[in-house]
């Protein structure tokens, strides 16, 4: 089979395309024909080794879509023949940049017929880790005031949707005219510009002076103050990347404020939270944003393109 590797660590052009070994599912995985891979942020950092410890030669990739072609002696939600997307493929037993890939039954479900393959593969990675960080660790609920730094990001866009699903009032922010627009469209109550001086003067009158509930923040070391001031009293900071920096321990204490960080890795059984997803799929309530989709050939460009960034969504890449 056709698959993206890297056997060295570098810049993007250390990406080719080789002719390697179909893999076998073992007992408890599914053999599935990827039709289209996400590029996630992390895929960049694997490949210039700057984290984790991979084996060299490494197919990148932690999520896709596709068919399912195999399926390992005790598996038995799923047959030959359905259409599926997952999300946490261990890049250490290779990834998703392949024509085939071996996954963990446990990080697979269901795509729905009509959701393409694009999007399927777009919204497993980035769609659990919104889900997980919005209603398993803050558990927001309807009426609740949320601010999501980056809503034109991976994670971001989602975010935006479960929020505004689940009944809260969302306060996105983000770089462009044409970004802060379609974040309205996917249901953002307030969007504002990221780069604004006055950014919490802004998002404090947005909410009537009473603050946000929840943030959920993915550049921690440049928000914790700006959080920290925005925030409601007894109210919550999710970061999904980041370290906590040194601050006052004042506004923790006064406004009684918690930080929960997110590691998805601490979360590897990704199933019921891909059934969540899919079900918001079939309602209509949530899509992945498609910004651009490339083939095996031009995935380099793909590396390249997430790190300018300046787009909405997802880059897809296709075999």
């Amino acid at each position: 089979m056709r698959a993206v590797r890297y056997h060295e660590h570098g810049d993007a052009d250390v990406l080719q395309v080789d002719d390697v070994e179909r893999p076998t599912p073992d007992r408890d995985e599914i053999l599935v024909e990827i039709r289209a891979a996400s590029v996630n942020r992390v895929d960049v950092l694997f490949r210039a080794g700057q984290y984790g410890d991979l084996p060299l030669p490494t197919i990148p990739g932690g999520d896709g879509a596709g068919f399912v072609e195999e399926v390992g002696a005790d598996v038995e939600e799923f047959e030959p023949g359905d259409r599926v997307f997952l999300s946490g493929m261990d890049r250490a037993d290779g990834g998703t940049f392949a024509e085939y890939a071996a996954v963990p039954a446990e990080k697979v479900a269901h795509l729905p017929g009509d959701v393409s393959w694009t999007v399927g593969a777009a919204i497993g990675n980035v769609g659990a880790t919104a889900w997980t960080a919005l209603e398993e660790l803050a558990g927001i609920q309807a009426g609740d005031r949320v601010l999501i730094h980056g809503g034109s990001g991976g994670v971001g866009h989602l975010a935006v949707q479960i929020a505004a699903h689940s009944g809260a009032e969302v306060i996105a922010t983000a770089g462009t005219d044409a970004a802060r627009d379609r974040l309205r469209d996917l249901g953002a109550t307030t969007v504002l510009d990221y780069d604004s001086d006055a950014l919490a003067d802004e998002i404090l009158t947005a909410t009537d002076g009473a603050g946000v509930d929840t943030v959920l923040d993915h550049r921690l070391e440049e928000y914790l103050s700006l959080d920290l001031e925005v925030v409601a009293e007894g109210g919550q900071i999710i970061s999904t990347m980041g370290h906590i920096p040194e601050t006052n321990g004042r506004p923790f204490y006064n406004k009684e404020v918690s930080i929960r960080p997110l590691k998805m890795d601490n979360h590897p059984v990704r199933r019921p939270v891909l059934d969540r997803l899919a079900r918001l799929l079939r309602q209509d309530a949530l899509t992945a944003v498609v910004a651009e989709t490339y083939s095996f050939d031009t995935a380099a460009r793909a590396h390249q393109e997430i790190l300018a960034g300046g787009y909405v969504g997802k880059l897809v890449v296709t075999p």
